[in-house]
């Protein structure tokens, strides 16, 4: 026989109504109250209806959190820290009352699933999403994730980008954590130029990504403060944000005319590829070639040798979309906080020889 609201009510000694506001956690009740429903719920094993309340309620207990890849580093620190500030009270009970259910949707860098995730948790009234990651520089893409979005917003779900830059033309977004790409990537150039590094390969990300596009222009606006413009398209490569990619392009880079002293990769991912891709060239790191990532993900410190790069406080951000989504912290002023990048200077990186 199925426990209703009713038979969880009755054992408490409350009304319905109490007991509902004791599980959406959306109505000051008292301690002893609140005691008294939970108990009830633990021993009837009551399931809270999360259709049927969110219709009452405007919003279920469900949480998304979108990424590319969970697999990525990048977007599972993100995402681990998110959940742990969207679980709730966490006084390791486990009892219902006032958590959410985080669900990660892994879209595979695919702006189809991205849209269709948002779709499915706009029927689940979700209570917040947060998106993480670049974004696809489409307009037709952009102008479909801001109706989405604004039917998100308009139901009651909180939209919170980790990650990600503001999305043109809308008001949906309660916050968005953007990272500072372009200075980190012209930081990172800087270093290699006040190294005595001229002829500098750059291996991208993929093409029409938000954080490809910001990472590349950072780097070009270091090369071309220092004089050295016109040689950028033959110094770039671009492709996925993996191992291979990193390999495949700098092995084109060191085939090409013109000798590079220096790679730098999109990502601390590809900067392995690259690695291996230098020493299978007959090279050594850093007395040959200097190899650069972005992220400061946390094999880069274990690399041989140790990766420099470029550090994201991924926990840190992630967490903070979390607490945004929650509702435990105001969102910045304007909607919009830009996260500094920060450069970490270790053994992969040394001044050309000769």
């Amino acid at each position: 026989m199925t426990v209703t609201l009713a038979d969880v009510a009755a054992r408490a000694r409350v009304s319905p109504a109490t007991v509902s506001r004791v599980l959406n956690g959306n109505y000051p009740v008292a301690t002893s109250t609140r005691e008294r429903v939970l108990r009830a719920v633990d021993e009837l094993d009551y399931v809270l209806n999360g259709p049927a309340s969110s219709l009452a309620a405007a919003t279920s207990d469900l949480v998304g959190i979108l990424v590319n890849d969970i697999a990525d580093p990048f977007f599972g620190i993100m995402a681990g820290a998110a959940q742990s500030e969207i679980g709730g009270p966490g006084d390791g009970s486990g009892r219902a009352g006032g958590e959410k259910l985080a669900v990660v949707c892994n879209t595979g860098g695919s702006p189809e699933r991205e849209l269709t995730y948002l779709t499915l948790l706009q029927r689940q009234r979700a209570a917040a999403v947060v998106v993480t990651g670049g974004a696809l520089e489409d307009p037709a893409h952009q102008a479909a994730m801001a109706a989405k979005l604004a039917k998100l917003a308009d139901a009651g779900t909180r939209i919170v980008f980790c990650g990600r830059p503001p999305l043109p033309d809308t008001d949906a977004v309660a916050a968005s954590l953007a990272f500072d790409n372009r200075g980190g990537a012209r930081r990172l150039t800087e270093h290699l130029l006040e190294l005595g590094h001229r002829r500098i390969g750059y291996v991208a990300g993929p093409l029409e990504r938000t954080t490809t596009r910001h990472r590349l222009e950072g780097h070009r606006e270091a090369m071309r403060a220092a004089g050295l413009s016109g040689d950028e398209e033959s110094l770039t490569v671009h492709g996925p944000y993996d191992r291979s990619s990193g390999y495949d392009a700098t092995r084109e880079l060191l085939s090409r005319e013109g000798t590079v002293t220096a790679v730098l990769a999109a990502n601390d991912t590809v900067a392995l590829g690259a690695c291996a891709a230098v020493r299978d060239h007959g090279l050594r790191i850093p007395e040959d070639v200097s190899v650069a990532g972005f992220d400061d993900l946390p094999f880069s410190v274990d690399a041989v040798p140790a990766l420099t790069t470029v550090r994201l406080p991924l926990a840190e951000a992630g967490a903070r979309a979390g607490r945004l989504a929650m509702g435990k912290e105001k969102p910045p002023a304007g909607g919009i906080t830009t996260i500094e990048a920060e450069l970490m200077v270790r053994g992969s990186t040394a001044a050309p020889r000769g």
